[in-house]
């Protein structure tokens, strides 16, 4: 595989979960609405927002934990779910097709190459397994030992990976911290060698000391194993140091996407310009000098998103075009993608 190939790949991806109602009144809580990106071996996309943006959605629904409600998914070059309804382009982007055949395949065979890392290391661990089963599970259901030696030197080995040793087998989830827990769910993660991971805010419930150690550890984990990462968190401060690419979500609409350096020292989308502005500054000076821009009202219920821009209710920028028109997710420089009316107002 060529190095900037795209290992994974997601277009137009909805995912609206059903919330009551029959027939026309049914109605629809849009997580993700018509998601676009793309991650290339080895690389980590950061995908930030608000609680509630649709970041673990997207995520999850990579995966097809969660199975998509349209879109495709694109792993190594092989479609894994394609709605039917997603539109096809050509070469030069134009629409070629606007329908097809559903496709679903079976995800067995690409659970063993792409795995998650959850959120919470308290609710992600059954307490009624040792240590030791809970890496060892997924090494059973694809049957990577040839024996019972082989199965316990897996996860030892495992385990001293991620910074734990081999009394830590026999023990139980309760018997850990969080973030000993946190390096559990990551020995599970990596126990099929696998080569995609989501990390689901892997460190939100951790301690900031223990958030420092959590992230360079992936980071030497990507070096060693060669590793792609969907990196998604909300604090932009932690995904920045991680991230090759960051891509900006609101309301289950990604707003911006862009090089990780491009997104934070020139942001051209207001509400990524406020989230930036809300990173705490250690010199006491920088931060005097620094503005923040916050944004007014609440974030809009998913289960009736304003019409056109999402984002019109708390822009300063707003119009009535904002009201009537869905902006295009469209390239504003080189690899800097955003969705906006009115970036030329931006300031």
């Amino acid at each position: 595989m060529s190095e900037n190939k795209n290992l994974v790949e997601v277009q137009h991806l909805q995912q609206y979960f059903p919330a009551g109602g029959v027939g026309k009144r049914k109605r629809y809580i849009q997580a993700v609405d018509d998601v676009n990106f793309a991650i290339r071996k080895g690389e980590t996309l950061g995908l930030v927002g608000e609680s509630g943006c649709g970041k673990t959605t997207t995520g999850r629904t990579l995966l097809r934990l969660y199975e998509p409600t349209d879109g495709r998914i694109i792993y190594d070059g092989k479609v894994i779910f394609d709605s039917g309804k997603c539109p096809v382009h050509d070469a030069t982007g134009k629409v070629i097709a606007d329908h097809g055949e559903k496709v679903a395949v079976d995800m067995m065979p690409y659970r063993r190459k792409m795995q998650i890392v959850f959120q919470d290391p308290y609710a992600s661990l059954d307490p009624r397994m040792t240590i030791g089963d809970i890496v060892g599970e997924a090494i059973d259901i694809h049957k990577l030992a040839s024996s019972k030696q082989d199965r316990h030197d897996r996860i030892i080995k495992l385990l001293e990976r991620v910074g734990l040793n081999s009394e830590h087998a026999n023990r139980y989830p309760h018997e850990f911290s969080g973030g000993q827990r946190q390096r559990v769910g990551i020995a599970r993660a990596l126990a099929v060698n696998p080569e995609f991971i989501v990390c689901d805010e892997p460190v939100s419930a951790l301690d900031v000391s223990i958030q420092a150690q959590v992230v360079n550890m992936f980071e030497d984990l990507q070096a060693e194993m060669g590793l792609t990462y969907l990196f998604i968190a909300h604090d932009l401060s932690v995904v920045k140091h991680i991230s090759n690419r960051i891509g900006v979500m609101y309301l289950g609409k990604l707003v911006e996407l862009a090089d990780s350096f491009e997104l934070i020292s020139h942001s051209v989308h207001p509400y990524t310009r406020s989230l930036i502005s809300a990173i705490p500054v250690a010199d006491p000076k920088t931060a005097r000098a620094s503005h923040r821009i916050v944004l007014q009202g609440d974030v809009p219920s998913p289960l009736n998103p304003p019409s056109g821009c999402r984002f019109r209710t708390r822009c300063p920028y707003a119009d009535e075009r904002c009201a009537c028109e869905v902006p295009e997710f469209k390239e504003v420089g080189p690899g800097h993608w955003a969705a906006c009316h009115h970036l030329d107002k931006v300031k």
